[in-house]
């Protein structure tokens, strides 16, 4: 059996002061941070638009490569301190270290796109902006357990489980939490309340590869709400609600012996292991290892993880991922900014579904869009980014897409994809 120094979990009451403790670090908020997912392809004239290897990945990212594909690398980061990780459709995904300023991060991250763009290129790796693969069907290249049991998991429910794994992408903005705990609960809510606006604002994917029966702004945000709707709550809770609700959630897999994983039976949940519903299947109660891999299972629209981390923006096109990390950042940059915002989202706080589907369609969903990026833009320092927020908000204004903003580079020909198809599908 595996052996691990993890503590045992053995009460709901331990494992909620567990979760409260990791999931809600405290203190005055500061720093921002960001994650940024492409899709890769290859360029090689054998295998056009193919999703890459994993042996071709690790070797074109050296010892930069993340453990899920070479497990002996050093996994080092990149120049400006960026970790690199893949997702199981092959995705490429940049974890940048936490900056005080979205300059910094802007500055670092760009870097180190260049950097990684430079590795693949030199195995004939392309990196490709966008939010939902509307070509290739899903295929997932990480062949774990992990990622076996998690498909296994999801695909009791159709096909959304498989295409988010393979083929979607996002960008994350990580953003401390809060001084205090009804402090970070404050940020925690205004995060949400903004997030339906947020989600049109950048919605990016109108074509998902088998989702295209119906039209919506974010295929991508689609693919997440079909996937499994409760792992997904509608709200910020509080920090008890949300350690309860944690442990009420179905468990997707578990790791048994000899890092085997498995996947449990339907319903089960981390409540039920711990009252020792699993010890057949299993033969042990869970630990805080478990209970932290638990939480990367469940999808909340901001996921507490020490802070606050939020998952409902769309990969961007080419060259404008800064341009929601700003936005963001700055509607978050104090206290009396963020009552502007909630004031301002307070309409759409609860229209996570017809923002993804109807996105700046909705006349509503639109003008909320583009006063809160006005408002975002008048707080952000004078710089490209505030020049980006502000051509984001004229463009909310008119109801265009993120695309509209900036004309994609243009790309090599391919005979698979069409130009115009380009940044909104491939762009996986």
């Amino acid at each position: 059996m595996t052996t691990t120094t993890s503590s045992a979990i053995t009460s709901r009451p331990a494992a909620a002061a567990h979760l409260t403790r990791v999931c809600f670090k405290l203190g005055p908020p500061r720093l921002v941070g960001a994650e940024l997912e492409w899709f890769t392809r290859t360029t090689d004239r054998h295998r056009p638009s193919g999703r890459p290897d994993v042996p071709r990945l690790a070797a074109a990212l050296g010892d930069h490569a993340p453990r899920t594909i070479t497990p002996a690398s050093p996994a080092l980061p990149l120049n400006s301190g960026s970790l690199v990780s893949v997702e199981p459709g092959g995705q490429i995904e940049l974890s940048s270290t936490p900056f005080d300023s979205v300059d910094e991060l802007g500055s670092a991250l760009a870097a180190d796109e260049r950097d990684l763009r430079a590795l693949l290129a030199a195995a004939d790796i392309e990196v490709v902006a966008g939010a939902a693969d509307g070509v290739r069907p899903p295929h997932r290249i990480l062949v774990s357990d992990r990622y076996r049991s998690m498909e296994d998991a999801f695909a009791r429910r159709g096909i959304f489980g498989s295409l988010m794994m393979c083929n979607t992408a996002a960008v994350q903005v990580a953003l401390d939490a809060g001084v205090d705990a009804d402090h970070a609960v404050s940020r925690w809510t205004r995060l949400h309340t903004i997030g339906p606006a947020m989600t049109a604002a950048f919605a990016n994917s109108p074509r998902l590869h088998g989702a295209d029966d119906e039209r919506w702004a974010s295929q991508r945000m689609r693919a997440w709400l079909g996937t499994d709707r409760t792992r997904i709550p509608p709200h910020a809770q509080t920090i008890e609600d949300y350690a309860d609700w944690v442990l009420s959630v179905p468990l997707l897999c578990v790791r048994c012996a000899d890092d085997h994983w498995f996947t449990p039976p339907a319903g089960a949940t981390f409540a039920d292991w711990m009252d020792g519903a699993l010890d057949s299947e299993v033969g042990r109660r869970p630990d805080e290892t478990d209970l932290a891999y638990h939480v990367t299972t469940v999808f909340p629209m901001v996921r507490p993880q020490g802070y606050l981390e939020v998952r409902y923006l769309d990969g961007q096109p080419e060259n404008l991922w800064r341009v929601p990390i700003a936005a963001v950042a700055a509607l978050m940059s104090d206290d009396a900014v963020g009552a502007e915002a909630d004031a301002i989202a307070a309409p759409t706080a609860d229209a996570w579904l017809r923002a993804a589907q109807c996105g700046l369609d909705d006349a509503e969903v639109r003008g909320v869009a583009a006063d809160l990026l006005t408002l975002a833009a008048d707080v952000t320092p004078a710089g490209i980014d505030r020049d980006l927020v502000a051509a984001a908000a004229a463009r909310c204004r008119r109801g265009e897409p993120p695309v509209a903003q900036s004309e994609p580079p243009v790309a090599q020909s391919d005979p698979t994809l069409s130009q115009s198809h380009r940044q909104e599908s491939v762009s996986r």
